[in-house]
């Protein structure tokens, strides 16, 4: 039995003529102690999913399952509160009450359940200890740093042990340190706890590190989905593999094909590239990431010869841009390049053509 169930679920904003469908027949399923990222861009519908998972939107058709509860069935007009559903919500901006202790604010849906005084002491104390908050009960939250607010809002979610906690942008509101810092306990935290989870997210490495697997939504629809893994190695679609990594992008015309691969023409260059569903003759569009071009001064098979434009310094790596930034190709060299003309080696089979 699957702890989240979500089947031909379908939700629009207005009606009649001027009904804009947001939600266009999603299903889905989350296992218990799975983590499910919903990735995607503005607009391609993660939020509302999650918010109509937690009863704060309101779908047309379709139906959603906590393990064997309905919360809604378009069919049978039913639609359960989202008080009533029993959910752990992590809000993107936290929503603490400025003016409660850390302790009431974890203690505050406990309070409303109307649990005994003791029980709720004991189960406070519990969860904030899990999250290495216990000595912070007292506090209120200004007086906390940004990634102690998270974990407060992340304990207040978890104090009633929901069958599901859903996570929407957690870890937006942190810099970028602190947000490597925060994913990595994030993660930990949902395997000790074996806590079934839905987080929205726009960052897809921030996907791939906390998530068993991801949803990529694309305009209302799940465009694919799969492990990280999968998602990163083998897209599906153009889409797909411009979303995830970072990526140069070829467009040309088809000249040969040769069962998989095909012989593309990228302005005078003939490239081998894997093929992915195009016919001889087709203007197609080439993806390669920028991890996998290799940049080398004599000339090889495989490979285009472009000026090198700049190197950009990341740390443990330069991004060198050869060529014009529009059509031009991006590649990492572990030190600074000279200036000059070099051979970027892009190998068929990780060349994708679509």
């Amino acid at each position: 039995m699957s702890e989240l169930s979500v089947k031909d679920l379908t939700l629009e904003y207005g009606s009649g003529a001027s009904a804009n469908p947001i939600l266009k027949g999603v299903s889905m399923e989350l296992q218990r102690g799975e983590v499910v990222a919903l990735l995607g861009p503005s607009g391609s519908g993660k939020t509302t999913l999650l918010r109509a998972v937690a009863g704060l939107e309101s779908p047309k058709t379709g139906t959603i399952q906590l393990g064997e509860r309905a919360m809604f069935d378009g069919a049978r007009n039913l639609e359960i509160p989202a008080e009533h559903r029993n959910l752990g919500l992590v809000f993107q901006s936290y929503a603490l009450w400025p003016h409660k202790t850390v302790f009431d604010n974890v203690a505050y849906g406990l309070k409303l359940r109307k649990m005994p005084s003791s029980d709720i002491a004991a189960k406070v104390k519990s969860v904030l200890d899990q999250l290495g908050l216990g000595h912070l009960g007292e506090r209120f939250p200004h007086q906390l740093s940004g990634g102690q607010q998270q974990r407060v809002a992340i304990a207040r979610a978890l104090v009633y042990n929901p069958p599901v906690i859903l996570l929407d942008e957690p870890l937006s509101n942190l810099d970028a340190k602190l947000r490597e810092e925060a994913r990595a306990f994030l993660r930990e935290l949902i395997i000790r706890l074996n806590l079934s989870a839905l987080m929205v997210t726009h960052d897809q490495g921030e996907a791939m590190a906390i998530s068993d697997r991801i949803l990529l939504l694309n305009n209302g629809v799940i465009e694919q989905q799969g492990t990280p893994q999968s998602m990163y190695e083998t897209p599906q679609t153009l889409f797909t593999a411009e979303f995830m990594g970072s990526n140069n992008k070829l467009r040309g015309k088809i000249v040969q094909r040769d069962g998989e691969f095909a012989t593309i023409d990228v302005n005078g260059s003939l490239l081998k590239a894997s093929l992915r569903g195009k016919s001889v003759g087709a203007e197609a569009t080439a993806i390669i990431r920028l991890e996998k071009v290799r940049i080398v001064s004599e000339q090889v098979d495989n490979a285009i010869r472009l000026p090198l434009t700049t190197c950009m310094y990341l740390g443990d790596r330069w991004e060198c841009l050869f060529g014009h930034a529009e059509d031009g190709i991006r590649a990492y060299s572990p030190f600074r390049l000279d200036a000059g003309e070099y051979w970027l080696q892009l190998d068929a089979d990780k060349l994708w053509l679509y």
